[in-house]
């Protein structure tokens, strides 16, 4: 089994709802935060210009299954782990723990795009050297 990559950042009060819970749709944007964090330790972006062609991965899905509620000031460990990279695609599993316990478990797949002179998008295959840093990494 590969090793996650581990990303932490503590519940702030703006991420909560007035009980001190974390509110559910932060959990999408600690999923990013953590994405981003693991494509820059390897050399990645989740967008980038190459021959003035910007190039990126758009999500095409995303869902989180909640097990315990994450509350204010708690330090969440993000584990992010590749679980499949396709011709286009790479799905993405985020596990979020506060100390040993396991908190929510997210999935987001993302497809390889470029961005069109028209500003449409058009999926493409993963670019060899960026399926190489992906693959080396997990």
């Amino acid at each position: 089994m590969p090793t996650p990559y581990s990303f932490h950042r503590r519940v702030e009060f703006a991420d909560t709802d007035m009980a001190g819970i974390m509110h559910f749709s932060n959990f999408f944007r600690f999923m990013e935060a953590a994405e981003v964090d693991y494509l820059r330790s390897i050399g990645l972006g989740v967008s980038w210009m190459s021959s003035e062609t910007r190039y990126g991965f758009p999500r095409i899905s995303a869902s989180c299954d909640f097990k315990k509620a994450a509350y204010f000031q708690d330090l969440l460990e993000i584990r992010v782990l590749i679980d499949r990279i396709g011709e286009k695609s790479v799905a993405w599993r985020h596990e979020f723990y506060r100390g040993g316990d396991l908190l929510a478990t997210g999935r987001i797949v993302s497809v390889c795009c470029r961005t069109l002179p028209d500003h449409t998008l058009e999926s493409i295959s993963i670019p060899a050297e960026v399926r190489a840093k992906l693959e080396n990494a997990n």
